[in-house]
């Protein structure tokens, strides 16, 4: 029996459409459209389809969206003031810089630069941080896309073994951080992890988020486990994969994401969820100390 595929195109659609209403409630009621401002710096092919992505999603829920496009020659220095700027602007009430930066360029000092109030992509190390001690933070939005979606499945995540292949400060460490907070037992493989097939079969919920074209096939998959694939290969025929086998492992899940259409809708679907809450909460602020 194959495995259901749980389309993230389907729930970031019904996410969307819910944003688009909130927007349009604190467009009416507080006179505040929710901003986003997009920084992107170099040519780089991937992030200009991110970023396109991005931008056609926040004006589509109503949202406005400022892009500013730089080239590869721009100076830490110049993107640290643009970054200050638009911290204290207060139309705008997200900001997002585009990874990856050019190498002259510090991702870290950029990322802290962002206000943590302003963190819609959900990176600053204070919003990690709170993440952590499960203080209320914008949490980071490829995580919080999964976690989303595996409870649209309707099935208890606590007591669930959850295996994350991969521990990136984007994916790996925060999805798990995020599943321990539901109550499931979680376990972290990577490079270095010996004899991966035998953890990762232990698992009820598999995440894997390593960057490997179809690493994972059935002999790495429990019976009926879910298998959320995080990757985003692609291959030389210039066709697109995750990091699962998805023609194989779906015999053997029970429910399994696809690539494309699985977890990336719901990352852009997140980062609106993180820009309209921003809104909310900076729109209450002006309402009540004006």
């Amino acid at each position: 029996m194959s495995a259901v595929i749980v389309s993230g195109k389907e729930l970031a659609s019904e996410k969307r459409a819910f944003i688009k209403t909130e927007v349009q409630k604190l467009v009416a009621d507080r006179q505040t459209q929710p901003g986003l401002a997009v920084i992107l710096v170099g040519d780089d092919p991937a992030s200009h389809s991110y970023v396109r992505a991005k931008q056609r999603a926040c004006e589509e829920a109503g949202m406005q969206c400022i892009l500013e496009h730089y080239p590869e020659t721009l100076t830490e220095k110049e993107l640290l003031e643009r970054i200050t700027f638009y911290n204290q602007e207060k139309t705008v009430h997200g900001i997002l810089v585009q990874l990856p930066l050019p190498k002259h360029i510090n991702e870290l000092a950029v990322i802290e630069r962002i206000s943590p109030e302003k963190d819609v992509d959900g990176f600053h190390p204070v919003n990690i941080g709170k993440m952590m001690i499960d203080q209320q933070a914008f949490l980071p939005c490829t995580p919080y896309g999964i976690v989303e979606m595996i409870k649209s499945l309707n099935i208890p995540i606590a007591g669930k073994h959850v295996v994350v292949i991969g521990r990136s400060n984007i994916v790996g460490k925060p999805v798990g951080q995020l599943l321990l907070k539901e109550d499931a037992t979680v376990t972290y493989c990577h490079s270095r992890t010996k004899d991966l097939s035998s953890i990762t079969k232990q698992a009820d919920i598999l995440i894997a988020a390593v960057g490997k074209a179809k690493l994972i096939g059935p002999d790495y998959v429990k019976e009926g486990a879910i298998v959320i694939d995080v990757g985003v290969n692609r291959l030389e025929t210039g066709k697109l994969c995750g990091d699962v086998d998805f023609d194989t492992v779906k015999e053997k899940a029970s429910y399994i994401t696809p690539v494309p259409g699985g977890v990336g809708p719901m990352t852009i679907t997140m980062l609106l969820q993180n820009t309209l809450q921003s809104a909310q909460k900076i729109g209450r602020a002006n309402k009540t100390f004006s």
